[in-house]
């Protein structure tokens, strides 16, 4: 018997994807034929695709080579449930009609109901950001430059329960790949501790703990990033420990909602992102829906900013410590300092450099809007003649049409 209810679902999920089958779109040229593999077995990165080839299949109603693949990704990930809940389906496909995704015993349905209830939205989620791709070249609205010293950024899309890994090139960012994730059991936006949120904005990964030194529960490693970030201190958001991490040895992925504000992803799948970005060097964008903007207006963004962030430079360059000033915001804080006690510390910059002109090196910028309007500058600050200098991290405020620094300190 066909899994007719359940090719039914995935022919709605997969239209427009291109792995629709013919029914769906009607097309007036005959389907080519549906390939039976998707990639050598045993490897743990592939094992989403995988999946999506199972479905892909069903919707075909290839429900024997479907049910090939399914018991072989079920053997190669034993704890991946939903891969499981198909493989049951079609199990039981062979010998009585399906009419549900995870068509279990109905006492066995009640038993475990909240437990298929998230398998179905993880299904679901995964399907939809199949479906919802990027258009090629385009990249998040935030990423507006990325100095080459960020060999990679990350965003991540809570909406659509994904993590994207982008590569950063000499002709820009490169999507190399992307991930089923989970986020908070509350869903975003986090503003206190144990809210069970996860929190929306720009952040930089900082550190990298050993698995060994962490619970099975965060599965092959952890990347802490570092919430609460200066916007958040200044709105008063509290909590902390916000990780990207794995999941534990008998999970092979959580619900889309299911952690207390950390992003989960698969083990296979975070185990790559730790061999593939640098600490300290990686912004991790958090946003509710990702703003997918063609590459290069997103750099015309820079444009207007630009002119401030120069005009900034060269008063620091000249020493004007009046004109230098104008550019703090009146309610500047850095670790405490306000725009008054700023202005001994400027002074002593500025004496320092003796009259010479200031270079802005590796410099990057991340565009974050929600109620206000702010860049994240990263940059390195040196003098002419010289090699080096002071690596320094602004906030800027877009406030009655002028840009202007609520912050600034050295780099996390």
């Amino acid at each position: 018997m066909l899994l007719k209810t359940v090719c039914a679902l995935f022919c709605v999920c997969l239209l427009g994807t291109g792995l629709a089958p013919a029914h769906a779109n009607a097309p007036t040229k005959p389907r080519p034929p549906v390939a039976r593999t998707v990639a050598p077995t045993g490897q743990d990165g592939l094992a989403e695709a995988r999946l999506i080839q199972i479905y892909r299949l069903i919707g075909h109603s290839d429900t024997r080579a479907a049910l090939d693949l399914a018991q072989r990704l079920v053997n190669d990930h034993p704890n991946f449930a939903l891969a499981q809940l198909v493989y049951g389906d079609l199990l039981s496909s062979r010998t009585r009609p399906v009419t549900t995704f995870g068509d279990v015993p109905a006492a066995q349905a009640k038993a475990n109901a909240a437990a298929l209830t998230s398998l179905r939205d993880e299904s679901t989620a995964r399907l939809k950001a199949l479906k919802e791709r990027p258009p090629e070249g385009y990249v998040p609205s935030e990423f507006v430059l990325l100095s080459r010293a960020s060999k990679h950024a990350i965003a991540v899309d809570a909406a659509r329960s994904r993590l994207y890994l982008f590569e950063n090139h000499a002709k820009g960012l490169t999507l190399i790949d992307d991930y089923y994730i989970s986020v908070g059991k509350l869903g975003v936006e986090k503003s206190t501790e144990g809210d069970q949120r996860t929190p929306l904005g720009v952040y930089f990964i900082t550190s990298q703990l050993d698995p060994k030194s962490l619970k099975d529960f965060y599965g092959v490693g952890a990347l802490p990033i570092n919430y609460p970030n200066v916007l958040d201190l200044r709105r008063g958001k509290t909590g902390g420990g916000i990780w990207l991490h794995g999941t534990p040895p008998d999970q092979f992925s959580r619900p889309p909602l299911a952690s207390d504000g950390c992003v989960v992803l698969a083990n296979p799948d975070l185990q790559r992102i730790i061999q593939t970005v640098a600490i300290r060097n990686t912004p991790v964008i958090i946003t509710d829906r990702i703003n997918w903007v063609p590459q290069d207006p997103a750099s015309k963004q820079l444009a207007p900013f630009e002119a401030r962030l120069n005009a900034w430079r060269k008063a620091k360059s000249s020493g004007n410590l009046a004109e230098l000033n104008a550019f703090y915001a009146s309610d500047f804080n850095s670790g405490g300092k306000n725009r008054g006690d700023w202005l001994p510390i400027l002074a002593q910059e500025v004496a320092q450099n003796r009259g010479r002109d200031l270079q802005l090196k590796d410099l990057s910028l991340l565009h974050w809007q929600d109620k206000e309007d702010t860049m994240v500058v990263t940059f390195g600050e040196v003098a002419v003649g010289q090699r080096t200098g002071a690596s320094k991290r602004q906030y800027w405020s877009h406030r009655a049409g002028q840009w202007t620094i609520i912050y600034e300190g050295s780099r996390l």
